[in-house]
């Protein structure tokens, strides 16, 4: 599904990532994880399209897209979520989620402004899709709520909401269960196993949470000071010396 090639990253004399390279797998729970300012969020933003890498080759679908904007990324079937919430304040959960659509619309301005038929049509289709998205992940009751009043944790769900309304294939969540109490991580993981089984999503996922990361990774890859340091199952990690004095050493593993 996902392949990085000998993926490196420098800010002026800076490496923040050197000669970083996994394969996603369809179907596949992938972590990434790591301390802060090993080079997770950089390679997430080569992966989008954010930034271009210095050397290296990103390839989905056995297409390489090394390059390419984030629109014509999304276009192509990558989503992702941020370590920081970015919600439209102003906007309902639903006003949020449709602007995800937003690359699928075919009316053109002067429909929209005119009402013309093709316009109110299209609307109807995708206000009815992103119901359907919002009652997956549970929160179809918060649709006319502003977004940000909502539970943090609801907050989280918008975001994943507003990512499915592209329609991708691979979706990448920057730190999903930061700041979420016990019971909302355990609702996330549910939606995380629902999204691969139901929606045939591939999911790629920043955390720092080892006990979420545990719970339901197939694999994971850890990252120090921009270089991979271990790739293989959570259990492995858990027990991997490198991985337990860079990382694992400094953090609270039970979550």
């Amino acid at each position: 599904m996902l392949k990085v090639d000998k993926v490196t990253k420098q800010f002026g004399g800076v490496i923040a990532i050197k000669d970083v390279s996994f394969e996603v797998k369809p179907l596949e729970i992938f972590a990434l994880v790591g301390p802060n300012g090993a080079g997770k969020t950089t390679l997430f933003n080569i992966i989008t399209g954010v930034l271009k890498p210095t050397s290296g080759h990103i390839y989905f679908k056995e297409e390489e897209i090394t390059g390419l904007s984030p629109v014509k990324i999304v276009q192509k079937g990558i989503a992702r979520t941020f370590q920081n919430i970015r919600l439209f304040k102003s906007m309902t959960v639903l006003e949020n989620v449709l602007i995800g659509f937003e690359n699928h619309y075919e009316y053109n301005f002067f429909e929209a402004v005119f009402r013309f038929p093709r316009f109110f049509k299209e609307e109807k289709i995708y206000k009815e899709k992103a119901m359907e998205i919002l009652e997956f992940l549970k929160i179809d009751k918060f649709a006319n709520y502003e977004a940000t009043s909502l539970s943090y944790g609801n907050q989280r769900k918008v975001e994943i909401a507003r990512a499915l309304a592209t329609e991708p294939d691979l979706l990448l969540l920057d730190e999903p269960a930061a700041g979420m109490n016990p019971k909302e991580t355990d609702e996330l993981a549910d939606t995380v196993f629902k999204l691969r089984s139901e929606k045939e999503k591939t999911i790629l996922f920043i955390e720092h949470d080892m006990k979420f990361v545990q719970k339901i990774a197939d694999r994971v890859m850890v990252l120090d000071y921009g270089k991979t340091i271990f790739e293989g199952k959570p259990a492995d990690m858990m027990k991997d010396e490198t991985v337990i004095k860079a990382y694992l050493g400094d953090i609270d593993v039970e979550g």
